[in-house]
């Protein structure tokens, strides 16, 4: 009897507080719980939602009171009406903090291009969702991550946070860590939008590029991701796209985002990316986030006044608090309300963390099968990059404080972006673990003269380089740092059998390529990278990884061989043209006819892989591939066959785009059949005068490839018919 009351008194006061608050009935859709919640409030409340405040103290202003500690910032709730304030962290690798001499201590992925390496949709949703649930246990529900800026500057300082440099692999691995995100009731941000694609510069920096170019390239990545994960948020970037602020551009913001796709959410700043209050809300703007990084809180009295004179309009007002309470709703933040002190599962988390980092390196050279380590070896010599101690982390804003602190400290720059940190994984104590017959040595590589001394009566020397970059600072040039060339070649010329594992945000230039008998591409591999190098330089794990990103020979192959602007001299303002249009990465070295270090795709395995029966069909209007691939070596692996589209009469930007892929995990001699259905946009051009995708009728030629370079692809003939698709590909 006392559970029957007890249940109807709980039923009772539910259908009262649904009565007083209608918004916060779950069987509504979020459109109609945010208009609900909307009409509840006064003008006031209504400007909490459209100005955040930073987390942490910045320059004379104090923190607000009630954000988390040295964290990215705090938008007030409306506590009178059950509606949360939002409490934001970067990043994309895991939960973030700010400068701070007691910062958080948490997992971090490998970089975003290790993750995109990976190719492999479910292991990046299983990272997204492993560092949503450490953002939520944090107290954080929005996390700013879901970074997707093409790589069409290989030198960006930001590159190791984004997905590499073709539209359809970066927009659906970055849709996948979205959905991860969000699975936690927790705001994910797509960024930076849009077309920020260098730190130098870049709050001066105008970019120019085509409407047309734009839409085939950096905004198809951002299209994809929008329509694959429907993020919560939007966070637009600090440049100029031709001649305007992104944060106050009419066309990226209400034409394209809102207009053209639909996006239903709402779009912040970037954390000092605001430059107005009429212009910026009248071209979509929704929110300022910490108004302190800006010369005024242009959204907080300014907009109100707008606002009363009708310089803003209500109804614009109203929708730029709409579309965030729409976000909060429609991703359980109101519904499933946040703490700090949510415990988190380190050593699980870790492992996802090891696995994302294995499945993401990629063997770029394997001469005589130096690889993986054989076991007899009694010599082993380390050398370089404190493999030591520890792996490396980029710096900047999405720099995750390992857990266990870090293990290299001191190394300038040690205030923004650094400090320059490593993650106490050491490559060395888990090459000893895996080794116990042998003597494995470290040597620092600082003189190339020593190191060579040291490796030159190894059974194999593993030579670790590194290049350190982070946010608001570019790489100088390809180049190795600090002399590492010189080291790795004399290392290698002193010992035939030398590995060069490379700790960098993305591709360098490799003088010494031919001398070294094994590459491994390691990228900034997180919180378990010691691990998961040594695992698979040892063959517990075959890799699998494939570059998302051309690496070139020489800086000479690029669209700008030198970087635009001048990193000493921020605040006069510059142009880049991009005049390679949406030709980025591999169909720019393809249009040029160059022949890159590495190309796109490429990828070794410690087996072999085989494809056959390449076929078509063609149903709806979807192109559908279909072939088989099958493992022709001696050991299990992964595979990622690619398939790629080149029309043979109509002119696209480039010979051929990357049109699908799949990873496929096969037992030796298994085979297994694999069926693809490509994007319809992808076989189209599009025309910026009608808003609309034309494909134009004859044949093309499909392509199934080991990497975007394969002079061995299969290759089939396809003939479609002429169609126009509306703006979404529909």
């Amino acid at each position: 009897m006392k559970l029957k009351l007890a249940i109807a008194f709980a039923l009772a006061a539910m259908s009262a507080q649904a009565a007083e608050q209608p918004w916060m009935d779950k069987s509504l859709s979020a459109d109609q719980r945010a208009e609900l919640a909307l009409k509840a409030m006064t003008q006031q409340e209504k400007l909490r939602w459209v100005m955040g405040h930073f987390g942490s103290d910045r320059d004379q202003h104090k923190k607000h009171p009630a954000a988390l500690p040295f964290s990215a910032g705090y938008i007030e709730g409306v506590p009178r009406l059950g509606l949360p304030a939002l409490f934001e962290t970067d990043a994309g690798l895991g939960v973030a903090t700010q400068a701070s001499k007691t910062p958080r201590e948490r997992t971090s992925l490998p970089s975003g291009l290790a993750t995109t390496a990976t190719w492999d949709r479910a292991l990046a949703y299983k990272g997204g969702a492993m560092i949503g649930s450490e953002a939520r246990a944090s107290g954080f529900n929005v996390m700013l991550a879901g970074g997707v800026n093409l790589l069409r500057e290989p030198r960006n300082g930001r590159n190791f946070e984004y997905a590499g440099e073709d539209p359809l692999l970066a927009g659906s691995m970055v849709a996948e860590q979205v959905k991860g995100i969000q699975s936690n009731n927790v705001i994910a941000t797509m960024k930076h939008y849009a077309v920020n694609d260098q730190e130098t510069g870049r709050f001066v920096v105008d970019v120019r590029l085509d409407d047309a170019s734009n839409r085939m390239s950096d905004l198809l990545a951002f299209q994809f991701l929008m329509e694959q994960a429907d993020p919560g948020s939007v966070m637009c970037s600090y440049n100029r796209l031709n001649g305007v602020y992104a944060c106050e551009n009419d066309y990226l913001l209400n034409q394209v985002l809102k207009k053209d796709w639909g996006y239903k959410g709402y779009v912040m700043t970037d954390w000092g990316a605001a430059h107005s209050t009429v212009e910026a809300a009248n071209a979509g703007l929704d929110q300022q986030s910490a108004w302190e990084f800006d010369k005024s809180a242009y959204f907080g009295g300014a907009l109100e006044e707008a606002v009363t004179n009708g310089h803003v309009s209500q109804a614009r007002f109203d929708n730029m608090v709409f579309r965030v309470l729409r976000a909060m709703f429609a991703n359980g933040v109101v519904d499933h309300p946040v703490a700090e002190g949510g415990k988190i599962d380190y050593a699980a988390n870790s492992v996802v963390s090891r696995i994302d980092a294995e499945e993401g390196m990629v063997l770029l050279k394997n001469a005589n099968s130096v690889l993986p380590l054989k076991a007899g070896a009694k010599k082993i010599v380390i050398i370089g990059a404190h493999a030591d101690v520890g792996v490396l982390a980029g710096g900047g804003s999405s720099l995750v404080y390992p857990i266990g602190g870090n293990a290299v400290p001191g190394i300038a720059p040690t205030s923004w972006p650094g400090p320059v940190v490593y993650h106490p994984s050491s490559p060395l104590k888990a090459i000893q673990a895996r080794a116990p017959g042998a003597s494995v040595s470290f040597n620092d590589g600082k003189d190339p003269v020593a190191a060579a001394k040291a490796a030159a009566d190894a059974d194999v020397v593993l030579v670790f380089a590194q290049q350190w970059v982070g946010e608001a600072l570019d790489a100088v040039s390809l180049s190795l740092p600090d002399n590492q060339d010189a080291v790795i070649s004399a290392v290698a010329k002193a010992n035939p059998k030398t590995v060069v594992v490379l700790e960098t945000s993305g591709p360098v230039l490799m003088p010494w390529v031919e001398q070294a008998a094994g590459i491994l591409q390691a990228w900034y591999p997180g919180s378990a990278g010691g691990e998961a190098i040594a695992r698979v330089l040892f063959g517990e794990v075959n890799p699998s990884g494939h570059l998302p990103a051309t690496f070139p020979a020489s800086e000479s192959q690029l669209p700008r061989p030198k970087l635009d602007g001048d990193p000493k001299n921020e605040t006069v303002r510059f142009t880049v043209n991009y005049h390679e249009g949406a030709a980025v990465g591999y169909k720019w070295f393809d249009l040029k006819g160059l022949k890159p270090l590495f190309p796109f795709g490429h990828g070794l395995s410690y087996t072999q892989f085989a494809y056959s029966g390449l076929k078509s069909s063609q149903k709806d209007g979807k192109l559908s591939l279909s072939f088989k691939v099958t493992n022709t070596g001696a050991v299990k692996g992964k595979d990622v066959p690619q398939l790629y589209v080149a029309p043979l009469n109509a002119k696209w930007e480039a010979p051929k785009r990357l049109a699908g892929w799949d990873k496929v995990e096969l037992a030796p001699g298994e085979s297994k059949e694999v069926s693809v259905t490509v994007d319809p946009r992808l076989l189209g051009v599009f025309d910026s005068k009608s808003k609309t995708w034309r494909i134009a009728k004859g044949g093309y030629k499909v392509l199934l490839a080991h990497d975007a370079a394969d002079a061995k692809a299969t290759s089939i003939t396809v003939q479609l018919p002429q169609r126009t698709l509306n703006v979404n590909g529909k």
